[in-house]
């Protein structure tokens, strides 16, 4: 992180200078006829509210040493030009191929969901009782008395030793 002492307010001064040379300011383009009468926002749901990235945030000079004002204006222009130029050409070759690719993805996921994952949901929320019922019976039946008469068998086994039979297996193991 940089600290706040390392910023430097950047003041723009919007009048002509003594000389008569207009600075050249950075100019968007009107937006297009369908968008004009109302801003449409591209992110309503700020998904990519990390990539606004101003100048001030990549590009600053300490306070005492400074170069050319002009120097300084033409690095910002060109650090934003070239941001701007960069994104819209990069979107120009890959935007349509992702955007193709994303809509076949997720109508591909939607059609499985819908023809595939809801049924077998609903089947298998048909069918579970069923089985469960069935799984039920068979365990009531052959498991749980054959369970029930296994422990009774083995409820009556006690095991006692005395002082003399672990003197014989201590013997027996030592030998």
């Amino acid at each position: 992180m940089v600290s706040d002492d390392c910023l430097v307010e950047c003041k723009i001064d919007d009048s002509d200078d003594d000389d008569g040379a207009v600075e050249e300011q950075m100019t968007t383009p009107p937006p297009p006829p369908e968008f004009a009468s109302k801003p449409v926002s591209r992110d309503p749901n700020g998904i990519n509210r990390h990539l606004k990235v101003e100048v001030s945030d990549v590009l600053a000079e300490p306070a005492s040493p400074h170069s050319f004002n002009t120097v300084w204006l033409y690095s910002v222009v060109g650090f934003e030009r070239t941001r701007v130029w960069t994104y819209r050409c990069l979107s120009l070759l890959f935007a349509v191929p992702f955007a193709l690719m994303c809509g076949v993805f997720l109508a591909v996921l939607a059609c499985l969901h819908v023809w595939f994952l809801a049924p077998c949901i609903q089947l298998s929320n048909t069918f579970l009782p069923c089985l469960r019922s069935l799984c039920i019976c068979t365990v009531n039946v052959f498991i749980s008395p054959f369970c029930t008469s296994l422990a009774l068998c083995c409820s009556q086994i006690a095991i006692s030793l005395s002082n003399k039979d672990w003197q014989q297996m201590r013997d027996k193991n030592v030998v």
